[in-house]
């Protein structure tokens, strides 16, 4: 990790969004106690949304996954340890079967999930575990691969609107459909690899909205993007009047 950007970041956060909470990064490694290891879930059938988990980790607790301890099938799968998707997923996420399985109705029919499932990218771990840690917590020989923040709209709009100010596309953010997970870590590690690389509005996800507070969204950016955005602020709307508007009520 570069420390003049993290101290960089931390000083511009509190001059342009005091108040706001920090941000979350994650990386993947080999190193077994890079952070204390998640729990498993106590049997295969007991469901945890990793969504649920990194509430810890907003609150100054590094926690890291692997394979194992990650109680949920898609987040198994959005966080590159599994290509699988459980049984008759294009049912699950659609009508379900009657008297087997409770869809969850998020897709009109079983064919409309199976075509969009060809279009979700997947990808493999680059290394065994993910690691999840606030931005204050990185140390020297932590890789962040993105910035998460869990944000409600005035921040958000602010991130968003920073993320767009050097871009000549109407689409420096994008709201891609998929699960919570996905929208933190699937498609922001994967942003870091695009020639062009975009931020990554998510947390729409209905099952994993009880596990944020009713009024946060996330916002993701790819560490290329970030490194950029950081470099931009001091130059951009949030020395203006109109950010000092938002940035009071911010504060409040």
């Amino acid at each position: 990790m570069d420390m003049r950007l993290k101290e960089r970041f931390m000083e511009l956060w509190t001059r342009y969004f005091n108040g706001a909470a920090l941000p979350i990064t994650f990386f993947y490694t080999d190193r077994e106690g890079a952070a204390p290891k998640a729990k498993a879930p106590k049997s295969p059938e007991v469901h945890r949304c990793v969504v649920a988990d990194l509430a810890r980790v907003r609150n100054g607790k590094p926690l890291s996954f692997d394979v194992d301890s990650i109680g949920c099938s898609g987040g198994k799968r959005y966080l590159g340890f599994t290509e699988t998707l459980r049984p008759n997923f294009e049912y699950f996420l659609s009508c379900g079967i009657p008297g087997e399985l409770t869809g969850e109705r998020y897709k009109k029919s079983p064919a409309i999930v199976t075509e969009i499932m060809k279009k979700v990218p997947a990808f493999r771990s680059p290394d065994r575990y993910i690691v999840f840690k606030r931005w204050d917590l990185l140390g020297e020989s932590d890789n962040p691969e993105a910035v998460i923040f869990f944000s409600p709209p005035d921040v958000i709009s602010g991130l968003f609107t920073l993320a767009n100010y050097d871009e000549k596309d109407l689409n420096g953010v994008y709201a891609p459909f998929g699960a919570g997970c996905s929208t933190i870590v699937l498609y922001p590690y994967l942003e870091n690899y695009s020639r062009h690389p975009r931020g990554v509005l998510g947390m729409f996800d209905v099952s994993a909205r009880p596990c944020v507070q009713k009024d946060v969204l996330t916002i993701t950016f790819p560490m290329k993007k970030f490194r950029t955005m950081v470099n931009n602020m001091d130059e951009s709307f949030l020395t203006t009047e109109s950010w000092k508007k938002v940035k009071k009520r911010i504060a409040s």
